[in-house]
């Protein structure tokens, strides 16, 4: 489990100088140092340290920051070391052609859910707000509540205890007693399904890919506008999903893969 307070507060103060860059573009001294809540000069100082790093850029006619692409070849060798990707793409491209939708593949990271590839249907104009390297609270998707389900209740209620539980649409489940409802269907099933509850317009299918001992990491998921989701569609998709992940989990275990490697 994480520590509860950085032990190093200039690197806390360095990241998140960084990562409000990096989620909100171009940015002031202003804007920075309101958002992480330092003075000024020790906002600049934060800034100085990460531009002599590469990690920031200065635009000389606004005078504004932006992030630099270092932090994007970050992620890249990170995402490049995850043999699952190239292992399960060629599934999950088959999976987009056969259903004509967008499809996610995600690793879970403590109370949250990253996405680590993202195969976009070709069939269709509408596009995901998704993007790589991304992440959400593991309690309003499709995803998120597939790897759940393969836990034992005391290591979802301690999960949930550790998530900000946040409504950040009519449907999000904030009750935990419904989102222990809702992974009882998802035993049953195999697969769980994000109603609205994390993207207003959007539904999910998702399932977990238990590939060997232990809780599974990973999940891929079928990501769908309501106006192309009625009950019936579900169903379909459903069957689609379960038989992508029967596939898939037979294919990981004869390749030897370890998710926990």
């Amino acid at each position: 489990m994480a520590e509860d307070k950085n032990p190093i507060q200039v690197a806390g103060r360095l990241f998140a100088a960084l990562e409000y860059i990096a989620a909100n573009g171009s940015s002031s001294l202003a804007q920075i140092s309101e958002a992480i809540g330092l003075n000024k000069s020790t906002a600049h100082r934060i800034i100085s340290s990460l531009q002599y790093m590469g990690y920031v850029r200065q635009d000389d006619p606004n005078g504004k920051y932006e992030a630099t692409l270092k932090i994007a070849a970050l992620a890249e060798n990170v995402l490049g070391r995850l043999d699952i990707i190239r292992l399960v793409r060629p599934s999950l491209e088959k999976l987009m052609e056969l259903t004509g939708e967008t499809v996610h593949l995600v690793r879970a990271e403590d109370t949250d859910i990253v996405y680590i590839d993202k195969v976009e249907s070709a069939a269709h104009n509408y596009r995901m707000v998704s993007h790589i390297g991304s992440r959400i609270p593991f309690y309003r998707s499709a995803v998120g509540k597939a790897i759940a389900a393969c836990m034992s209740d005391d290591e979802v209620q301690d999960l949930w205890n550790r998530c900000r539980i946040e409504r950040t649409t009519p449907y999000t489940i904030t009750d935990r007693d419904d989102f222990m409802e809702a992974l009882e269907e998802v035993r049953r099933k195999g697969y769980a399904l994000d109603n609205e509850e994390n993207e207003t317009g959007v539904r999910c299918i998702g399932a977990a890919l238990q590939s060997g001992a232990g809780r599974p990491v990973y999940a891929f998921s079928v990501s769908v506008p309501i106006a192309r989701m009625d009950n019936d569609r579900i169903h379909s998709l459903a069957s689609c999903v379960l038989d992508t992940k029967k596939e898939l989990e037979d294919m990981l275990r004869g390749s030897g893969f370890d998710q926990h490697g």
